[in-house]
């Protein structure tokens, strides 16, 4: 039977879709122009933790840096209000043994009650192999999400969904080149996070559209997708309002130590919602998706609790 969408969300398909790849195409750009203000754990450099005998304020800390040779270091409060992490970039012919008990004199020279906590230097060659491996990861990700959605369905499907999460990454990547934003291990674990969460959102969307395919044989495969959007609209948008609550609390509240993670997963969060609409379902239709699609489907992973 025939059920009314309430709302056609495949009506603009092609604008949204066009806008979808200016702005991967933007993001591209950016991420090749632009790169990324990549953070310690990548470029290497050193880590200095101290501890203030009272709540430590960053700004006076980080004005001291400034006027020194360390004006590029960045200052944050780690754990607990008194303690303060710095961190320096490497500084080409600065002895890094030296690193942290120069930037303890400094501190010391006004706030005589700072104490050095701990010292760790990341070397350029660790960075780097982070990096890569980072990037590996992604591809090995993206690479058993093709394989898992083609076996749980149609490789239309898989490529729908692979082509959404490439979207979402890009697209978040980009916002990190544009805005600046340090891009750091925290921020990685956020992008692998959206790349699940994404996936999640588009399988549901998927597993509808292949329901209402068998039942309904009256409805063309745009009004079927639309309809089956419209089933799990309720579902996608608890999901993803009552995360970015949560999310949005830990940027505004959860100090700097978390707040690229928080950002990477508010952007990839809003961008994966849209994805699985505009990007997975619309390819769908880009791939002519039809009855005939599932006439051989075999019974395989549908009975897996």
């Amino acid at each position: 039977m025939t059920t009314q969408s309430r709302f056609n969300f495949m009506g603009p398909r092609k604008i949204l879709g066009a806008i979808s790849v200016l702005l991967v195409i933007g993001s591209l750009v950016s991420i090749t122009t632009n790169f990324l203000e990549l953070g310690l754990d990548f470029t290497g450099g050193t880590q200095i933790e101290v501890e203030y005998g009272s709540a430590a304020q960053l700004e006076p800390i980080r004005e001291i840096l400034e006027n020194s040779a360390y004006s590029d270091a960045s200052v944050q409060h780690f754990g607990r209000p008194e303690e303060v992490l710095v961190r320096v970039p490497p500084i080409e012919g600065e002895d890094k043994d030296k690193v942290g008990t120069q930037v303890l004199e400094m501190l010391q020279a006004h706030s005589p009650d700072v104490k050095l906590m701990r010292v760790e230097f990341v070397g350029p060659q660790v960075g780097e192999e982070l990096r890569d491996k980072s990037g590996i990861a992604m591809i090995i990700a993206l690479g058993l999400m093709l394989i898992y959605v083609t076996l749980r369905f149609r490789f239309k499907f898989a490529v729908g969904a692979v082509v959404a999460l490439f979207h979402d990454v890009i697209i978040t990547l980009g916002f990190f080149s544009v805005s600046r934003l340090t891009f750091d291990l925290t921020a990685l674990a956020a992008i692998l996070a959206v790349i699940g969460y994404s996936l999640n959102d588009t399988i549901v969307v998927f597993d509808r559209v292949r329901e209402n395919f068998r039942k309904d044989r009256e409805e063309t495969p745009e009004g079927i997708i639309n309809n089956s959007l419209n089933q799990t609209l309720s579902r996608t948008l608890i999901t993803s309002l009552t995360t970015l609550l949560v999310l949005i609390a830990l940027a505004l509240l959860g100090g700097e130590m978390i707040y690229a993670f928080s950002v990477a997963l508010i952007v990839g969060i809003l961008v994966g919602t849209y994805s699985s609409i505009y990007v997975a379902s619309n390819l769908l239709l880009v791939q002519n998706i039809s009855r005939e699609d599932f006439l051989e489907q075999e019974v395989i992973v549908d009975d897996v609790p």
